[in-house]
Order: structure tokens, then sequence, then C-alpha cells
């Protein structure tokens, strides 16, 4: 089956708050506290879907669920989406129309859980896609992994005990009287 052929939901936030980011003014990451955090530019729903080996986030309006912007993630942590330096709630997403344009804005969340589930399901995906990456090395190579030897070695024996009943005992000398007797009466046979 087409793993890529369809698309499925890994995260749904109701409410995420978006925020125009000043230009980075040098390489130590990007600061919350320089956002307005008081003003945002939009407020919708976040759900991060998977197609193959990509991930997008989508902001969406929350009552008719169109959408606003849409962020390809290709691996995580990477330049698609990046964390503050200064708050666990807030991250900075690479947004992409279908020309090629792109741009970054901030996106935040009011609960600090909703950051965390938001982070940990990116990071399972990504999770997923290393382990399906490393299956099909391993489908394409089997002779690479170590060979399990379970035969015996020459001498070595092994001792089975198998505690056998006496209903068994009696029958095994003459298969033929199971044929001839019905549970009940073989075990009241056996009992007497």
């Amino acid at each position: 089956m087409d793993e890529s052929g369809y698309e499925s939901v890994l995260c749904v936030k109701p409410e995420v708050h978006v925020y125009r980011i000043p230009p980075r003014a040098t390489n130590r990451g990007y600061r919350a506290a320089e956002w307005q955090l008081d003003q945002p530019s939009w407020s919708g729903r976040l759900r991060i879907t998977a197609k193959g080996q990509v991930a997008y986030i989508k902001l969406e309006d929350r009552t008719s669920g169109e959408l606003f912007a849409q962020a390809p993630v290709d691996q995580f942590p990477g330049i698609a989406v990046e964390s503050v330096t200064d708050s666990s709630r807030y991250f900075v997403i690479r947004i992409e129309d279908g020309n090629g344009r792109r741009a970054f804005i901030g996106i935040g969340f009011g609960d600090r859980g909703d950051a965390f589930d938001f982070n940990v399901a990116l990071q399972d995906h990504f999770k997923w896609v290393k382990q399906q990456c490393e299956f099909a090395k391993q489908a394409q190579n089997p002779d690479q992994g170590p060979k399990l030897d379970l035969g015996f070695k020459e001498g070595q024996t092994i001792k089975l005990n198998i505690a056998v009943s006496p209903t068994l005992r009696k029958y095994k000398s003459n298969p033929g009287d199971w044929l001839e007797c019905d549970s009940f009466s073989c075990l009241e046979e056996t009992n007497i």
C-alpha cells in the first residue's frame, strides 16, 4: 500500500496565536518577548498532518476550517520549526504558499501542555520516519544483521520430562481403543 497516498492527523490544537516577528538581528535565536505578545496578528486552530515522510503544520480558521497558512516540515529539528530562546510556548515556523514563496512567522500557545503536544507530535513523526528508513534498509540487505544459530552443537543433548497421565498410558498401548469410547465412559474406567 502506498503510504504517501493518504494524510494522517498527528495533532489538533484548538487555539494558537500567530505573530509577526522582527528580523533576526543575530544568530542567537528568536525571542518571543520581542513579538508584541498581547497583540497577535491572527488566532485559530492548529493541525499537524503527515503525508508520507513530510509533516504539515496547518493553521486553520476555528469555525470554517479554511486554511490560513501551511508549513511543510521535512525534518525536525530543522529550519522549518525553531523553538524560541526565552519560552517553551512559542515557536518560529516557515510557512510556504503554493508558488514557492516563504515567510517566517511566530506561533504561540496559551498553555504549556499544548506546546509540549505540538513538539512531541513532530518528534514522534520523525522518529517513525527514521524507523521506516531503517526497516527499508534492513529489507534490502537482510544478510547485514547477526545470524542466530539455534541448532544443536556436536555432542549436545537435551532431556525432556513429559508427564503422561494413566489414561494416556492405557490407550498408548492400543490406539484403537480411543475410537470405541466416549469421553465419559473412558474416564470412569480409569478411575475404577
